[in-house]
């Protein structure tokens, strides 16, 4: 292994879960995700997994994520964003909580 490979460790009881919808909220010290899945028509969702990391990780996150998507474009075609006009409401960002 290279210096920034790391062997991951995934349990078998670990299930993987869906998410349309995310919730993000941020204070001085740390980033939290909230994954949620709304079923269509209604209104509610269930939140699936909340994931606090520091705000270098968030730095960290966008860039890896900006890439990712460049290199799935690349590959597949150009993501179509959500029409803003209907509101598509797939993030809420909450700022500042304690």
């Amino acid at each position: 292994m290279t210096g920034q490979e790391i062997a991951v460790n995934i349990p078998q009881t670990l299930d993987p879960v869906y998410s349309n919808m995310i919730q993000i909220a941020y204070k001085d010290d740390e980033f939290t995700f909230v994954f949620l899945h709304q079923i269509p028509s209604i209104n509610q969702a269930r939140a699936k997994a909340i994931v606090s990391i520091t705000p270098t990780h968030a730095k960290n996150l966008l860039t890896v994520l900006s890439k990712t998507v460049s290199d799935y474009e690349s590959k597949f075609g150009k993501i179509k964003a959500a029409d803003e006009k209907q509101g598509d409401g797939s993030v809420t960002t909450l700022r500042g909580y304690s």
